[in-house]
């Protein structure tokens, strides 16, 4: 079985992690997308939030699965079991960063591969921060995020 997991902070999850997303689980026979836990960080949202959010948003992809972990991605995805590492692009832009991530990942563990995943041209300008930005800004969200994050997004950030 090709089981590949998809990390990422989702803080929230946007129709682009979603369009990627799908992408994967047509590919692979399992996909894990993977909340990260940074503690370095405070999220816009819990990462309980963020997990409960994509798992409303995932119904009908019944190889897909959420969990979250904390630490290096490489170390979670040999924990599951998972041989590939699925990084979603939008622009060019994004490449080298993910380019450097991918390469990062290979000399800790080159058992496990990087795939890259292009988004559908209506997602490449969406991201999670310009989505929080919109919102906290009185902005309608709903073209960019699933319809259960933006319902709870909508009551909870008035």
């Amino acid at each position: 079985m090709k089981m590949a997991i998809y990390p990422g902070s989702f803080d929230p999850i946007t129709k682009g992690h979603l369009d990627v997303l799908k992408t994967g689980a047509e590919i692979f026979d399992r996909v894990i997308i993977a909340v990260a836990k940074n503690s370095e960080k405070n999220g816009f949202l819990t990462v309980d939030e963020r997990i409960e959010l994509i798992k409303e948003s995932i119904s009908g992809l019944d190889n897909v699965e959420v969990g979250s972990f904390a630490g290096l991605t490489i170390n979670y995805a040999r924990e599951k079991g998972a041989k590939v590492v699925i990084r979603g692009l939008r622009a060019v832009s994004d490449f080298e960063y993910e380019m450097q991530l991918s390469q990062t990942n290979s000399a800790l563990s080159s058992k496990i591969k990087t795939v890259f995943l292009i988004t559908k041209p209506e997602y490449n300008f969406i991201s999670s921060s310009t989505v929080k930005e919109i919102l906290l800004n009185g902005g309608d969200i709903s073209k960019f995020v699933p319809e259960p994050v933006y319902k709870y997004l909508s009551q909870h950030y008035k």
